[in-house]
């Protein structure tokens, strides 16, 4: 089996409740914990490893942090996925190390799910709506990246669509595959 079709087992069969509350938004969520924990029933069945790397790539006019998840299989082979998190230096009621743990663990969640192309459209997290309405669920450039490798192994680009609302170019992009 492929790297590819390794990991689009583990996207077309993950499962993570959104089992954590935010009393403040109130809505419920997962965590990068939730995620991992998640994947842990697939590493020994795959002979996969996921690692997340973290690095600080700007300071200027705000901290950013650039967080990679990365797939691994015994062959050496890796297919990875980024998130970018700024960090928010003024968010009150939390000192420096909290606000970069924060931001830390909101990378290591974003990047796993476009690694894993998790859906968060309908979490308040994401889509900062706490009125409850669906905008759509479009994907991100990493998700996008991960479909293209979806559908390079097999994939159903019907899959991807029941999930995702493609725009017309992201459409035709996976399309030409």
């Amino acid at each position: 089996m492929t790297i590819n079709q390794k990991l689009t087992t583990i996207q077309t069969r993950f499962k993570s409740k959104k089992s954590r509350f935010n009393s403040f938004g109130k809505y419920y969520f997962r965590s990068a914990e939730d995620i991992l924990e998640a994947t842990k029933p697939f590493l020994k069945e795959l002979d996969v490893t996921v690692t997340i790397n973290e690095e600080l790539i700007s300071t200027e006019p705000i901290p950013v942090i650039q967080t990679t998840a990365t797939l691994h299989d015994e062959k050496g082979m890796t297919i990875e996925a980024v998130a970018i998190v700024g960090v928010d230096l003024n968010q009150k009621g939390m000192q420096t190390p909290q606000q970069f743990g924060s931001a830390s663990s909101y990378g290591k969640k974003y990047a796993l799910g476009n690694l894993f192309l998790i859906d968060d459209t309908q979490d308040s997290d994401a889509t900062n709506n706490h009125d409850k309405s669906d905008k759509g669920k479009t994907m991100t450039a990493a998700q996008i990246q991960s479909a293209k490798g979806y559908i390079k192994s097999g994939g159903k680009i019907e899959s991807i669509k029941a999930k995702y609302q493609l725009t017309p170019s992201q459409e035709k992009e996976l399309k030409t595959l």
